[in-house]
């Protein structure tokens, strides 16, 4: 469903075409993000496959299907049937209401953790909500704003109210492989990219060469973050414990990786655009060529703070990358965009190369 979600939000940066849709999209990605991770903290505390939690998580997963179904309508509803706004919003707050409900059942014996869940609620979820209808019946221009301020109202107000907090995590592993696993779920939105982008085309070596190198690209983001600082992370997690280990898990997981996840869905519009024009001898253009290089690079920023939160020294490597792949905005839009593509991914493997060599040697690790 999840993958769904990212093509749907996809979808939606393209048929805005502009920085504002990218923006948009953003909002739709936090609001989606926030359903995720609230649902990766309970399903660390107690077991998500049995009695009433299961059934809960039943309702939750289809629930989000419907919110999932209105993100093309989330700013502009069609004439006929629900309003879009509205059925997203609430098919939302249904979802949060869901979480906050289990999350009580599975604190009973923990009167502190519930003591938690509700301040969370009360102090940032419910306000955030509340925004969140008043932008959906308003309407454009004042939605995206309204919707804005309420995602860092309930982003803002999360942190705070959970800072030395008494949140409990059980599982360092379980909660490390939940976030990979979206972080696949991500990648698989650029893969799936390739195919959308391409649909509208006969099969031609350049839209074979094309989608050869746009799984490359994926591919080179999938090591970015797997082997190059997943574990690095994942053991930071594991050496830490109570509060601390809370706090690491909020800041590094719950918070970072909405970065990773927004840059991996950005990049994968660019490669849409790209493919959908593989062919063609024209100029790739400034917005597929920057959401392209802007998704790659946030994606490679991420990564890098991640890895120095795992205590790991900076990656300029990493840092130098990103800033590469913006400086290449200008060059990518005057190519082709099959051009373009050969850039991108050149550039990202050569950076991917450089760093295995040099923190190899840094760190005392395999080279490979």
């Amino acid at each position: 469903m999840y993958v769904y979600a990212f093509t749907q939000v996809s979808h939606l940066m393209a048929e805005g075409h502009s920085a504002l849709g990218v923006l948009q999209a953003l909002i739709v990605i936090g609001l989606l993000w926030w359903t995720w991770t609230s649902f990766s903290w309970l399903a660390n505390q107690s077991p998500a496959d049995q009695g009433v939690l299961r059934a809960g998580m039943s309702v939750a997963m289809a629930t989000i299907f419907v919110a999932t179904l209105a993100i093309p309508e989330a700013f502009h509803d069609l004439l006929g049937g629900l309003d879009g706004p509205v059925v997203f919003v609430v098919a939302y707050g249904i979802v949060r209401l869901v979480h906050m409900s289990l999350y009580l059942v599975a604190g009973r014996d923990d009167p502190a953790l519930q003591r938690q869940v509700l301040r969370t609620q009360v102090v940032a979820f419910l306000p955030a909500f509340v925004l969140l209808l008043v932008g959906a019946f308003v309407g454009e221009p004042a939605q995206t704003w309204i919707w804005l301020f309420a995602v860092a109202w309930d982003l803002a107000l999360t942190l705070l109210t959970g800072r030395r907090g008494d949140w409990r995590l059980q599982s360092p592993s379980h909660w490390a492989e939940r976030y990979g696993l979206v972080v696949i779920l991500a990648l698989g939105e650029s893969v799936v990219a390739i195919g959308v982008g391409a649909s509208a085309l006969p099969v031609s070596v350049p839209v074979i060469t094309g989608a050869v190198l746009c799984v490359a690209l994926a591919l080179v983001l999938w090591w970015v973050y797997f082997p190059g600082c997943a574990n690095s992370a994942e053991r930071a997690l594991a050496q830490k414990d109570g509060v601390a280990r809370a706090e690491y898990a909020t800041l590094a997981y719950t918070y970072l990786h909405y970065v990773l996840i927004a840059g991996v869905v950005v990049a994968s519009l660019g490669v849409e655009e790209a493919m959908a024009d593989v062919g063609s001898a024209e100029p790739f253009g400034v917005f597929g060529a920057a959401v392209l290089c802007g998704g790659v690079a946030t994606y490679l920023v991420g990564t890098a703070v991640l890895l120095r939160s795992a205590g790991r020294a900076w990656s300029w490597v990493r840092l130098l990358g990103a800033a590469t792949a913006t400086a290449l905005v200008p060059l990518l839009a005057a190519l082709p965009s099959l051009a373009g593509l050969v850039v991108i991914v050149v550039v990202a493997y050569v950076f991917a190369v450089t760093e295995v060599r040099v923190y190899a040697r840094a760190y005392g690790e395999p080279s490979a």
